[in-house]
């Protein structure tokens, strides 16, 4: 086996890793993984991590589920024009993307470099969230309440964003949850982990047919990461999620400067 691929599916572990203790970020890792270490097209990369973190977050949700911390009202008004956007994204938008993007003298912006570059400014966007101290109050849960044209746009906006990077969006999801629908910190964790896992298996949906899929490698490396959020989830009982995520933020930025960087001046 090669090495690379080696390391890749050991990564593959640190993506569940991440989304079992700090109930996110685990996404944003995947394309950069699958890309630059697997050696996968950068296209094929975001259907790929579609199924990934719709399986591993499936898989998170249901610890909620158990614990009666995901409130379906919420989720299914997010929903319904996320998984439209996410589809219609994946089925008609990113195969119609012209490649090259645009071509300025010399200087030429490829499909999979535009792609990269806008991922990195998700992961700018990402670690962010993430870096900054929470200034949001916690919600009661008696006083959940919806603006429900906000939180369908929201949704929209998001599964358009899904679709194009391949990442959950969980660090948009949440704080509209608990802004937008008020609802309590770790009931926005566990509603936001089954939106993701929706949303991004709907617009693999999309993948099938227009993507040469390699199920084989896709299983295992879904499997391993499986595997990670199980630990994560043990791990987030003994380690405080806080310290965690805004180190994991400092990383997703420092990973972003590094796609900028490679895929606008290293490889121009």
């Amino acid at each position: 086996m090669d090495t690379l691929l080696i390391i890749g599916y050991a990564t593959s572990v640190l993506i569940g890793l991440s989304l079992g203790l700090i109930g996110g970020g685990g996404s944003i890792l995947t394309v950069p993984v699958l890309v630059y270490i697997v050696g996968i097209n950068p296209v094929l990369s975001t259907a790929y991590s579609l199924f990934i973190v719709g399986v591993t977050s499936l898989v998170g949700s249901v610890n909620f589920m158990r614990k009666d911390l995901v409130h379906y009202r919420a989720a299914l008004v997010f929903a319904v024009p996320s998984f439209i956007a996410v589809f219609l994204t994946r089925k008609f938008l990113v195969p119609a993307i012209p490649d090259p993007l645009l071509s300025l003298g010399s200087f030429e912006l490829s499909k999979s470099m535009a792609i990269m570059v806008f991922f990195a400014l998700v992961m700018l966007a990402a670690s962010y969230s993430m870096i900054k101290k929470k200034t949001v109050k916690e919600q009661n849960s008696e006083q959940v309440q919806f603006n429900y044209l906000m939180i369908g746009l929201e949704g929209a906006v998001v599964g358009t964003l899904t679709g194009i990077v391949g990442a959950g969006g969980g660090f948009l999801i949440i704080p509209a949850l608990v802004l937008l629908a008020k609802l309590p910190m770790k009931m926005a964790v566990g509603t936001s982990l089954l939106i993701i896992a929706a949303k991004s298996l709907i617009g693999f949906l999309g993948d099938i047919g227009t993507q040469t899929i390699d199920w084989q490698f896709l299983l295992v490396f879904t499997a391993l990461s499986v595997v990670g959020i199980f630990v994560g989830s043990f791990l987030s009982k003994k380690i405080p999620g806080e310290k965690l995520k805004s180190g994991f933020g400092w990383f997703v930025l420092v990973m972003a400067i590094y796609i900028m960087l490679n895929e606008l001046v290293l490889n121009t």
